[in-house]
């Protein structure tokens, strides 16, 4: 009968010697860097997450915007910059005001800036927009089940603020209250606003010195009209009425 044999007796099996051959050749080589970090299309790197708060932000836009500007971008030089100052530090950009004649572009500008906004996916992005009639609806008692009080606590507190045609409601002292009431506290707060209207900042002054017409300044109030001449960018759009354009060409 043949002796056992022992392990130690065994030749190396195939495995055993490809390792050995390997560990030889590789005596001289280093390894080299491992391309670990995450590409922008994936978790981790910052603008696959800027491009995530971009997509959330313009749902929010999209569901706050009326379907007739839901293409709007923005165009205009100064408004791009209000934009822009929004996006770096929303509580340094202050007001926008735009004015301009009838269907000269202001609303679609102003939705154009907030849609501006959101694609540049910040932290945080919650925007209200309404027109300036349509808010006093709210307000007045019996205008919304939440209450007055709760209706301009909203207003006051959303991070961004669209309030078109302002200055085409009826004047009394309770709108002009209720227009103070709701600016000045976002001017206290440095909470930003876009503010349209057909009425200029400032008319220009006649013979008297007096203005020559309406203007946001008289229908304000002086307060607000100071705070505004502080906070605020004004802009004003020139042009054709691009809705009468619109219907002359179809």
């Amino acid at each position: 009968m043949a002796e056992p044999q022992t392990l130690a007796e065994k030749r190396p099996s195939a495995l055993a010697r490809l390792m050995a051959g390997i560990t030889e050749h590789g005596r001289d080589l280093t390894a080299g860097p491992v391309a670990d970090e995450p590409t922008p299309d994936e978790p981790g790197h910052p603008e696959y997450h800027r491009r995530q708060r971009a997509e959330f932000a313009l749902n929010r836009w999209r569901t706050a915007v009326l379907y007739r500007y839901r293409d709007a971008t923005v165009t205009h030089p100064d408004v791009i910059t209000w934009a822009d100052r929004v996006i770096d530090d929303y509580r340094d950009a202050g007001f926008l005001v735009l004015t301009g004649a009838l269907g000269c572009g202001k609303t679609h500008q102003a939705y154009g800036a907030l849609r501006r906004v959101a694609e540049s996916g910040p932290r945080r992005f919650e925007m209200t927009a309404t027109t300036a009639p349509d808010m006093y609806g709210r307000l007045r008692p019996g205008g919304s089940g939440h209450g007055t009080e709760h209706e301009l606590a909203r207003l006051c507190r959303i991070p961004l603020l669209l309030l078109d045609d302002l200055g085409t409601e009826k004047l009394s002292e309770w709108t002009e209250e209720a227009t103070y009431r709701l600016l000045n506290e976002r001017y206290n707060a440095c909470l930003p606003a876009i503010v349209t209207s057909n009425l200029p900042a400032r008319a220009a002054p006649g013979d008297t010195g007096r203005p020559t017409g309406p203007d946001l300044a008289s229908r304000l109030g002086d307060r607000l009209a100071s705070r505004l001449a502080q906070a605020a960018t004004v802009v004003h759009l020139d042009g054709p009425d691009l809705r009468r354009q619109r219907r002359s060409a179809a």
